[in-house]
């Protein structure tokens, strides 16, 4: 590709009792006359640590180094006011996310990247996964996976498959399995990878997963090395424990159309696997808070069918009154077991979806918090899942491990009822609750996370510990647990012979890999521990957790991996983070139809500019646009991010859009407000209520308002409802009218414009009907375009520095540098409405203050202009 040719592009796996440690080798040259940039672009799990980067370029070795985060970032910063680029890792897909480093390489020569991370393998529906994203982008002439397994019990069940396989490449799976050892590869050929005969595009673009599982004879794994321990514990053939499930269920409007249909399917198919013992009940909140019983009832054939017609019929409406929803559900659980309505051995579980911020009732999420841990007492787990980008993830996230659960984004795309039934059918069979797994304190220090509400069928609970002593080799394990008909109770005791008998292969062996797997769990329950956590104790646990990440040499949330990169005549910093996974919003909920959002990410506060990580993608295809009140989204694709501001006028304002002089090709806005000034904003609402769009050259005026679309060509005139759906072509002109969606405006420059129609209730007491724009192919206007939108249609350079906390500390905001000027900025999304218009897509974007003071030219007000033409 342009030149450079990867020719080699190995991933090797090495996994011991399911720790899994993995090099990825990345060969290419630079088959070129000149020096080129080569990028190696790698996905990885998201429970992954990096533990390694290196760069071997003619012969020179260039490791980096890990370094705690805020000495990384010094290092950084000094290469970054220096004009040099970053190698980093970012958020990436559901399951991944993504490490990128760049390199420029001289004609003729050759790179190298080896890229090592490890993972403790977690054990779903009664298999360990290993997931390999395959994705090269270009034919490899030697491609290889292998992947080497080694577990002292004994493994069972290997299977390995890719999402794409195809028949041709299906006997180049191999797989082999002897007792203890398994080995699964795949080489394909060069014409093996093709997509078809001659075919230079690559057929690897996919998943590539290994499952197993081991042989038991016993609930119990207890190995012991070099002073440090592990101990797995997955115990078989327990009977089921009836479950205590409350459904607590986001109805806002914000959920209509495809989120509360997808919910309805994966309730409907919930519903079909509750047993009979099994106890439920609904909760539904939106502005106000709905049971479907007034307590928990019994999963029988009759309440079922009950349940299933209450489930279809649900609908939504209002805003987000989460704490009310949920303390009503927690409430309902305590009066259960006070009242004997459940078994007593039983399993109570709340589950609450969500898709937004509380904005009814109690809002404050510290108070919430606080409420929720009060009420439950930690007797049973809360999982919180988050439907979309819309809900602060890290209060969810808090909320959930302060009450001994988890929180669980489910993406919004088209599979959204399966994510939620496979959340559920995780915890849908608990076979013991409380479970306790002592070991002799006068023996262990540093124990991991040791008492588990619940341990779920098909899972595996995993301690580590060090020894006191580093000579001991046995170990003493108490073992507690209440099942569904009796206590599960006793006491093993290994001896480290065996297993240090059994470790002798070393080829299957990466180090002191029972240490390193201890500091992996470790530093992952600190950092957990860390979110739930406040004040001194956050502290201690961030310390902790800094201290071993540095010392096993982890790329963490609180640790940055350092590449010296060579670049010509002088050295260049990249630096590598990992991405938090949490966000909040700022939602400015109304009654429309159609919801206007203004959405934050939390990006971490000492993260180093300008790597932030991105849960959403750019945009599809870049474009400027203003929609909403009015909201401007200025794409930026050699940043591949946005930049977006707000423009606050009167209604009456007519704004100057875009007006190209060579073209003679001008666009504006007139605004209009709500049908009467909300008491309660500060500022009047304002949207665009009518959009001129003229060609001077052609005496060509279209008018576009929220009832009708009006074209004149001199004194010839005709004019359209937004009911129709008609094509439209004539001189220097093309109009396609999408029936009450949009309107696609094609001129003879090729220039190209989308008109977005948002209606709302008709006998709505405050808001109107009203438009947004999208610009297409602006590339086809003069240098000499401007306007609000109009002036970046050029190229624009901006750096983000210091991010940092802004006035709300959920609001990070940064310093960014356009201009020659600083500005302060806010990390925000935006809505892009064209392709749907209910509902819309969100865009990620720095937010400039202040009516884009400082981006665009001049002040806003400049922009007024006496009339549409």
């Amino acid at each position: 590709v342009n030149g450079i040719e990867i020719y080699s592009m190995k991933i090797d796996s090495k996994v011991t009792s399911r720790f899994a440690h993995n090099v990825i080798t990345s060969r290419a040259v630079n088959r070129g006359n000149t020096h080129k940039e080569v990028f190696f672009d790698v996905e990885l799990p998201k429970t992954a640590f990096i533990t390694s980067f290196n760069m071997i370029i003619d012969g020179v070795t260039y490791p980096g180094t890990i370094k705690e985060k805020e000495v990384a970032k010094k290092q950084y910063e000094k290469a970054v006011s220096k004009g040099q680029t970053a190698g980093l890792v970012k958020a990436s897909g559901r399951k991944t996310e993504k490490f990128t480093v760049s390199v420029n390489v001289a004609a003729a020569s050759k790179v190298t990247f080896e890229l090592t991370y490890e993972e403790l393998l977690k054990r779903h529906f009664g298999k360990y996964e290993m997931f390999i994203k395959v994705k090269p982008k270009q034919l490899v002439k030697d491609f290889e996976i292998d992947v080497w397994i080694f577990e002292p019990q004994g493994i069972t069940d290997l299977e390995a498959e890719g999402t794409f396989i195809t028949n041709e490449l299906q006997n180049t799976v191999k797989k082999t399995l002897s007792d203890k050892k398994g080995h699964v590869s795949f080489k394909p050929t060069l014409d093996q990878q093709r997509t078809c005969a001659n075919c230079s595009e690559s057929a690897l673009d996919g998943d590539f997963t290994v499952r197993y599982d081991v042989k038991r004879t016993s609930p119990d794994d207890l190995q012991i090395v070099n002073g440090y321990f592990v101990h797995f514990f997955a115990p078989t053939n327990l009977p089921k424990l009836p479950k205590n499930v409350v459904f607590v269920i986001d109805i806002s409007g914000s959920m209509s159309g495809r989120e509360i249909q997808q919910t309805r399917e994966a309730l409907l198919t919930i519903l079909d696997d509750m047993e009979e013992n099994d106890f439920f009940n609904f909760i539904l909140f939106g502005s106000d808070v709905h049971t479907w019983r007034e307590t928990l009832i019994k999963a029988t054939p009759e309440n079922l069918v009950e349940a299933r017609k209450f489930v279809r019929g649900i609908d939504t409406q209002g805003a987000t009154n989460l704490h009310g929803g949920l303390m009503r559900g927690i409430n309902m659980l305590n009066d259960a077991h006070e009242r004997n309505l459940v078994p007593k051995r039983s399993a109570s579980i709340i589950i609450m979806l969500t898709d937004g911020q509380p904005n009814v009732g109690i809002s404050n999420t510290e108070e919430i918090q606080m409420h929720v841990k009060k009420a439950i007492e930690g007797k049973y787990p809360l999982y919180n899942l988050g439907f979309g980008y819309g809900v602060s993830y890290g209060f969810l996230e808090k909320m959930a491990l302060e009450n001994k659960g988890l929180a669980r984004r489910i993406y919004p795309d088209s599979d959204a009822a399966l994510q939620l039934q496979g959340f559920y059918e995780e915890v849908a069979n608990p076979m013991l609750i409380d479970v306790e797994l002592n070991y002799p304190e006068n023996e262990i220090s540093d124990l991991t996370k040791n008492t588990f509400k619940h341990f779920y069928d098909g899972s595996e609970i995993v301690v580590a510990g060090r020894f006191i002593d580093n000579s001991q080799n046995s170990l003493t394990v108490d073992v507690r647990g209440e099942g569904a008909n009796d206590a599960l109770s006793y006491t093993m005791q290994q001896e480290a012979e065996p297993a240090a008998k059994a470790f002798q292969e070393q080829q299957y062996i990466f180090g002191e890999y029972i240490e390193r797997l201890w500091a992996y769990l470790t530093i992952e329950q600190l950092l957990e521990q860390r979110i739930a956590a406040t004040g001194e104790e956050k502290e201690n646990f961030t310390a902790k957790a800094l201290e071993l990440a540095l010392k096993y040499k982890f790329v963490t949330p609180l640790t940055s991996m350092v590449v010296t990169k060579p670049e010509y005549s002088e050295n260049q910093d990249a630096i590598a983070d990992k991405p938090i996974e949490e966000h909040c919003c700022c939602i400015r909920k109304s009654s429309f139809l159609h919801t206007i959002e203004s959405r934050f990410t939390k990006v971490p506060l000492n993260h180093p500019a300008p790597l932030l990580s991105y849960v959403h993608a750019a945009p599809p295809t870049w474009y400027t646009s203003v929609d909403g009140d009015p909201h401007f989204i200025i794409s930026v694709p050699q940043k591949e991010d946005a930049l977006c501001f707000n423009i606050n006028e009167k209604p009456g304002a007519v704004l100057k859009l875009i007006h190209d002089p060579v073209t003679g090709i001008t666009v504006n806005g007139e605004l209009i407000g709500d049908k009467k000034a909300n008491s309660d904003a500060k500022i009047q609402n304002t949207y665009f209520g009518k959009i001129g769009i003229a060609n001077k050259h052609l005496d060509l005026k279209l008018t576009v308002t929220p009832e009708e679309i009006t074209v004149q060509n001199g004194n010839e005139k005709a004019a359209f409802t937004w009911l129709d759906s008609v094509t439209l072509q004539q001189e220097g002109l093309t109009l396609i009218i999408n029936s009450k969606k949009n309107l696609v405006v094609k001129m003879d420059s090729g220039a190209s414009f989308v008109i977005v129609l948002h209606q709302v209730w008709k006998k709505h007491p405050l808001h109107q009907d009203f438009l947004g724009l999208y610009t297409l192919e602006s590339e086809k206007l003069s240098g000499q375009t401007h306007g609000l939108l109009g002036q970046f249609f050029h190229p624009i350079d901006f750096s983000i520095l210091e991010i940092h906390p802004g006035s709300d500390p959920q609001k990070p905001d940064a310093t960014m540098v356009i201009k020659n000027t600083e500005l302060i900025v806010t990390r925000g999304w935006q809505k892009d409405f064209r392709s749907n218009p209910e509902h819309g897509i969100d865009v990620p974007c720095w937010f400039v203050h202040n009516n884009g003071a400082g981006l665009i030219d001049g002040v806003h007000t400049d922009y007024i202009v006496s009339s549409l033409f």
